[in-house]
């Protein structure tokens, strides 16, 4: 056929697939036949990594069904049920629907070889009907149920680690869903989860529980795209998606182009006047399709001659856990910022973390995470502590915050025996956006605030208060080209660490007759990304870290402290599914001690400030890692 007999609608996709760069390919074929003519069951799909093609149905009249290839009942549990999804986990397979008479999703075990289910976990009654539900197995294999309801709720819940479900079930996250939705799937190793919109299209979101909740476009219908009437069932498999227009009785075929999504192609279904239910499984030839027509319920399946391009993956991090966390800070929105471990100079169990709340103040947790103290003085953005400082006659502890309320520098004293804070005084600067700060204390024991601002300007300080009122001498100035925020002294070596949130880590003379001559510690890219945020030294007699909060990926990097910068590796924050403590994620500051502080922290701490707080929903906290996990995660030396 020639180009020119194409109709209207046809040659605007070529034009519009031709100026994306796309090459259209010849069209996937389908020939479908019918399967287990006398079998009545409202969804059915394929046992995963089953290799004599075993499926799974749920009926609303004989209950969930384990039927083998041509269509014979080997295993029922009674009921009635509707939808269902499935995991594999060693011998055995998770099994997810929805019981009607009940109206809950629920999870049970099946065991094909032995043919046998397990007891069915249900999860809570919801307030809202559930429409659809699907599973989601993260890189730290937790199980996770997806449910879709009707007016565009949904919700992401916690039903399993490895090879157990989890007694009572958690849930993780809600989701602003199309209001439409009927149908989800997902993509675990892509961690992406694909929902419809019947009279719209097709949309991508992010599957991970401590993604930001957006959605990128998979498919919309005309004009926008290529759906002549609806968006009904799909199914995944790496790097593309079939899914089924169930009006126009057309099974559309895509491709993953990094973000974005190009068809392949649409094949007609012949026969079939509304199909749904669509499940799928590659084979050596493309993928074997299983379907049902909802007009008289009978099933079909078929093999598309289509295959798939994976497209690459970002690696797979090793996850740790937080073994505690602290209480939520006491404001809506972006409010955690960036913590600070206060040592006990005689019982370090008794240690303390700060954390500044950018609404509100300071705040003071113990190790548990309990709420000790709360200094509402203003908008406190980063904050670092020094030992022993000469307070007029006293001898304390002290704290140094930015203050972004009155662009100055807000000083808290604490009391070496009972880790009391005060308010200690204020240092005026001349930023115009104070943002970050850190301090350095070399051996003479001077101590020194460094204060960044937005435009890149740091501005050092030489802090006393020989009278009992503190004050600050302004001893050095230095500027990066762009925005800066974290950064950290070490003081054994007189070095200065900072961020540049786009750019990366560089490293200064912290001295402040000496030049502020810039060194490149590492650069956003493949390890790094930005924004560049937190920075934190673990040091120890064995080895000294840097270790950096890679926001952009919700991550952290752990570095050398001393030339050439060598990486150790990144990682991320998980769920604790036995504690209930979610990961952390969109992290701002962080802080590390190699001190012994007993119990889990014997090896040092690490506090990491949570952007989105999950399980259950709530305003930002703190988490604690034990640097144990860290030094095992990456295999630390």
């Amino acid at each position: 056929m020639s180009i020119s007999l194409l109709p209207k609608r046809h040659w605007l996709a070529v034009l519009i697939s031709l100026a994306a760069g796309q090459v259209l390919a010849s069209a996937p074929s389908l020939s479908l036949t019918p399967w287990a003519p006398n079998l009545t069951v409202d969804a059915v799909t394929f046992v995963p990594a089953d290799p004599a093609g075993k499926r799974l149905a749920a009926s609303g009249r004989d209950g969930l069904l384990l039927l083998d290839e041509q269509g014979r009942e080997l295993a029922r549990l009674p009921g009635s049920f509707s939808g269902v999804d499935s995991r594999a986990s060693g011998q055995q397979v998770w099994v997810a629907s929805l019981d009607n008479s009940r109206q809950q999703a629920l999870l049970v075990s099946l065991d094909p070889h032995k043919r046998s289910w397990g007891q069915p976990l249900y999860l809570p009654a919801r307030d809202y009907p559930v429409n659809g539900l699907c599973l989601y197995r993260d890189e730290a294999s937790n199980l996770f149920v997806f449910l879709v309801g009707e007016e565009g709720k949904g919700e992401q819940w916690l039903v399993g680690h490895g090879a157990t479900l989890n007694a009572q079930p958690q849930r993780v996250r809600g989701l602003s869903l199309p209001p439409s939705a009927t149908d989800c799937q997902v993509d675990d190793g892509a961690n992406q989860l694909v929902v419809n919109e019947e009279n719209v299209g097709w949309w991508a979101y992010p599957a991970h529980p401590e993604a930001e909740v957006t959605r990128t476009p998979v498919a919309m219908r005309e004009p926008f795209g290529e759906i002549s009437h609806s968006a009904g069932a799909m199914a995944l498999v790496p790097g593309g998606m079939v899914a089924l227009d169930p009006k126009t009785a057309q099974l559309h075929v895509y491709q993953q182009q990094g973000e974005r999504w190009a068809t392949q192609g649409n094949v007609a279904l012949s026969g079939l006047k509304e199909p749904e239910n669509l499940a799928v499984r590659p084979t050596d030839k493309g993928l074997q399709i299983l379907l049902r027509d909802d007009d008289n319920g009978h099933l079909y399946q078929g093999e598309l001659d289509w295959q798939p391009t994976p497209v690459p993956l970002a690696p797979v991090l090793p996850n740790v856990k937080a073994l505690g966390q602290s209480e939520p800070v006491g404001r809506q929105g972006d409010a955690a910022d960036d913590p600070a471990i206060w040592i006990h100079p005689q019982q370090p169990t008794l240690s303390r973390v700060l954390g500044t709340n950018k609404k509100q103040g300071l705040l003071a947790y113990d190790l548990q995470g309990k709420l000790l103290q709360e200094l509402p003085v203003g908008r406190l953005n980063n904050v670092d502590v020094r030992p022993n400082f000469k307070l007029g006659q006293q001898t304390v502890d002290l704290a140094v915050a930015s203050n972004r309320d009155h662009n100055s520098l807000s000083l808290f004293s604490i009391d070496r025996r009972t880790g009391e804070l005060r308010e200690a005084g204020e240092i005026a600067t001349p930023l115009k956006e104070i943002y970050g700060i850190c301090l350095f204390q070399p051996a003479s024991g001077e101590l020194y605030a460094i204060a960044n601002g937005k435009d890149g300007t740091f501005l050092q300080y030489r802090l006393s208060a020989p009278n009992g009122s503190v004050q600050g001498e302004l001893v050095r100035q230095f500027k990066v080209d762009s925005q800066p925020e974290g950064c950290v002294a070490d003081d054994q070596r007189q070095r200065l660490f900072l961020g540049e949130e786009d750019v990366g880590v560089w490293a200064v003379d912290a001295r402040a007759d000496q030049p502020a001559t810039l060194t490149s510690v590492i650069k956003v890219g493949p390890q790094l990304h930005a924004d560049v945020e937190g920075l934190a030294l673990y040091q120890s007699e064995a080895r000294d870290y840097l270790v950096i909060s890679s926001q952009g990926n919700d991550s952290y990097l752990v570095l050398d402290a001393e030339p050439p910068f060598a990486s150790r590796g990144a990682f991320r924050v998980g769920l604790n599914a036995a504690l209930g403590i979610d990961g952390a994620s969109e992290t701002d500051g962080l802080e590390v001690t190699s001190v012994n502080l007993g119990g889990p922290w014997s090896k040092g701490l690490l506090v990491v400030q949570d952007g989105r707080k999950r399980m259950p929903e709530q305003t930002q906290n703190f988490k604690f890692v034990p640097w144990a996990e860290v030094t095992q995660a990456l295999e630390l030396p």
